[in-house]
């Protein structure tokens, strides 16, 4: 035979839980709208039971035998998993790393990264690396941190921490306002 033309198929889209009549097993454990557990049943019973409480009968273990289905309102329970997973996309830390020798234009081009970051809503760990002789020189280096990027950045961020030395590094944390 031939090699196959199109590739493989695509997975449809599938709810992430079955609910109600998607719901087509002889044996559920059904846990109440109160977190109580009312026993194996067959999903016919469990339906009752969650249109007597006006709520779904939602699959939440659908990997165990018998599948474990819960009476809740199915509506809020995915508003508070899209609640959860915007939670989880707090602002992170974006670092911006550079050389003392770094040129000019270098520089503005990385100040403009470190503005991108702020607009967006990252803190920005601005760091700069130092090698040989440059270690013997940090207070030119800090010096030099702070004329680009505080005042470069004054309008959209602000200092959490100063430019301070750790090691072979000089590094600084700024903050969206």
């Amino acid at each position: 035979m031939g090699r196959k033309r199109f590739g493989p198929r695509p997975k449809r889209d599938r709810p992430p839980h079955r609910i109600n009549h998607h719901i087509r097993l002889r044996e559920i454990r059904v846990i109440g709208p109160d977190g109580e557990s009312l026993g194996v049943m067959s999903p016919d019973e469990g339906r009752a039971i969650a249109r007597q409480h006006e709520l779904d009968l939602v699959e939440v273990s659908p990997n165990v035998r018998p599948s474990v289905c819960k009476v809740m309102d199915y509506g809020k329970f995915k508003y508070e998993k899209s609640k959860a997973s915007s939670k989880s996309a707090q602002p992170s830390i974006k670092t911006v790393q550079m050389r003392p020798k770094t040129d000019d234009h270098d520089l503005h081009t990385k100040l403009s990264r470190a503005r991108r970051f702020l607009k967006r809503g990252d803190k920005v760990k601005i760091v700069m690396r130092l090698r040989g002789r440059e270690n013997a020189y940090p207070e030119r280096w800090v010096e030099m941190m702070r004329e680009h990027f505080r005042e470069g950045l004054s309008e959209l961020g602000r200092l959490v921490s100063r430019p301070s030395q750790q090691g072979r590094m000089i590094s600084m944390m700024v903050e969206p306002i």
